[in-house]
């Protein structure tokens, strides 16, 4: 299991969110910025949550790994 942190451009309304219910978000309005993160099971978890942000039209700004 790994962790890691999606930092995606704006903020995100409640409805996208619905879109990924096993990650947890922080808005940054000041920033306009939503940070998704969570736990992945394995790599293809990780991919699906890349394919879903791009099926969404969202623009990644960041992603990371983080550490355990």
């Amino acid at each position: 299991m790994t962790d890691y942190q999606f930092v995606v451009d704006g903020v995100l309304s409640a409805r996208v969110l619905a879109a990924f219910p096993d990650l947890h978000a922080r808005i940054d309005e000041k920033r306009c910025t939503t940070t998704l993160f969570g736990t992945m099971d394995d790599p293809t978890a990780m991919r699906t949550i890349l394919a879903r942000l791009d099926d969404l039209g969202l623009t990644l700004l960041e992603m990371r790994r983080l550490p355990t």
